[in-house]
């Protein structure tokens, strides 16, 4: 996927990832309600995932089935990737040096990365 997705588009794949193929109606009425989207926005960004090729879609009859056509894990994965690309030089040890400076880590934090870190030395 080269483009990337907005926040908007994003909660509709967390939507499709969970469960899928659905309706852009389906989607509609599992997206966060507190968002108040209406039906035709939801077609909306299904078009937009569309065009970025985040999405696809098999016809049944008359209606459309969207599907992602990304894995949860990779876009994770690439965004994650162009978070420490772009504010930390694509090195990772800043990243924890910053969340650590801030308090951002806890104890548990911590140990998780310890057994992490220990299982791949390995």
């Amino acid at each position: 996927m080269a483009e990337r997705i907005s926040e908007a588009e994003h909660a509709v794949m967390e939507v499709l990832w969970d469960d899928s193929p659905l309706t852009a109606q389906d989607v509609a009425e599992r997206v966060d309600p507190t968002r108040g989207w209406s039906a035709a926005t939801v077609k909306t960004l299904l078009g937009r995932l569309l065009a970025k090729e985040a999405v696809a879609h098999d016809v049944d009859g008359r209606r459309y089935l969207y599907r992602p056509a990304v894995a949860r894990e990779d876009y994770v994965a690439g965004e994650s990737r162009r978070l420490i690309d772009r504010l930390f030089g694509g090195k990772l040890t800043p990243l924890v040096a910053h969340l650590a400076e801030r308090d951002a880590i806890s104890d548990q934090d911590i140990a998780e990365i310890e057994a992490l870190l220990k299982a791949l030395k390995q």
